[in-house]
C-alpha cells in the first residue's frame, strides 16, 4: 500500500498538469487579445489617416459624390471598428475567465503540495522514530547478550 504522501503526490501531479494546461490556454487567449487589439488600433489609425487625406484633398473643394463616397466609406469603417471592439471586449472577458481558472488551479495545486509536504514530514518523523527504536532495541539486545 502506498504512503499517504505518495497518494497525495499523484493528485498534486494531476493538478499541476491541469494548471499547466490552463496556463497554456491563458497564453493563447492573451495572444489573441493582443492581436485583436493591434487590429482595432490599425483600423482606428487607418480611419484617421483616411480622414486626414480626404480633408487635405478636399480643402480645395469636393463634389457631392466624393463627399457621399467618403461618408459611406467612413460609416463602413466605423461599423467595422465597432464590431471589432465588441470582439475585443469578448476577448478581454475570456482572458479574465481563463486567468481566474488558472489562478484557482494554481492555488489548489499549492494547497495540495503543502498537504503532501506535511504528510511527507510526518512520515519521515515516524520512520526516524521507528529507526531509533529499532536501534535502541538492537543495542539493548546486544548489551544483554554480553552480560
Amino acid at each position: 500500500m502506498k504512503k499517504k504522501s505518495q497518494r497525495i503526490k499523484a493528485i498534486v501531479d494531476i493538478k499541476a498538469a491541469q494548471e499547466k494546461s490552463a496556463l497554456e490556454v491563458l497564453g493563447v487567449t492573451q495572444r489573441k487579445l493582443v492581436t485583436m487589439q493591434a487590429q482595432v488600433d490599425g483600423l482606428i489609425n487607418y480611419r484617421q489617416e483616411y480622414r486626414d487625406r480626404f480633408n487635405q484633398l478636399g480643402a480645395g473643394g469636393s463634389t457631392i459624390s466624393k463627399l457621399l463616397e467618403f461618408r459611406s466609406f467612413m460609416d463602413k469603417l466605423d461599423k467595422a471598428i465597432a464590431e471589432q471592439e465588441l470582439i475585443l471586449v469578448d476577448y478581454e472577458m475570456e482572458v479574465l475567465i481563463k486567468r481566474r481558472l488558472w489562478k484557482d488551479l494554481h492555488h489548489r495545486t499549492q494547497s495540495l503540495q503543502k498537504v503532501c509536504d506535511s504528510a511527507l514530514s510526518v512520515e519521515l518523523k515516524q520512520e526516524h522514530k521507528q529507526e531509533q527504536l529499532a536501534q535502541d532495541e538492537h543495542a539493548s539486545r546486544s548489551a544483554s547478550r554480553l552480560l
